[in-house]
């Protein structure tokens, strides 16, 4: 998976270096997410921006050699995720710090589970007031 940490560091490279780098992250993978994809497109279409060359003149061949590669679904999303790139950069960084974090709580609840191997997980307000009940239940019987 791309970073956060990845994509500080892209910000901080040359345009056609974070292209390479990208596209050697992706090469990597078996495979990409459409997010993944959506940002190598992404930045293929800044550069023909930047080069003033005609958009999709260079990322459209991009995007022909995905098929049959991929899915046309990943295909797709990876299409509108490069337009929420081009159009929303700062909504698209949220996204990433949001998703990041929601991983982070991941590690840490996966963390906490490997440490009760039994698999239960108690929670110790929960249990006291059951016990709680009990003890209620007990005095108005007993």
């Amino acid at each position: 998976m791309i970073s956060e940490k990845d994509l500080a560091e892209l910000e901080n490279i040359p345009f056609d270096e974070r292209i390479k780098r990208v596209e050697k992250l992706l090469e990597a993978k078996e495979s990409p997410r459409g997010f993944e994809l959506g940002l190598l497109l992404a930045l293929k279409m800044g550069q023909e921006i930047r080069e003033k060359k005609p958009l999709g003149s260079e990322s459209g061949d991009l995007v022909a050699s995905w098929n049959g590669k991929y899915s046309e679904y990943l295909i797709e999303e990876a299409i509108a995720s490069a337009k929420e790139f081009m159009l929303h950069p700062g909504a698209i960084a949220e996204k990433i710090k949001a998703g990041m974090k929601k991983f982070d709580e991941k590690d840490k609840s996966s963390e906490a589970d490997a440490l009760d191997p039994s698999g239960l997980r108690h929670d110790v307000a929960g249990q006291d007031n059951a016990v709680q009940k009990d003890t209620e239940s007990e005095d108005e019987n007993g």
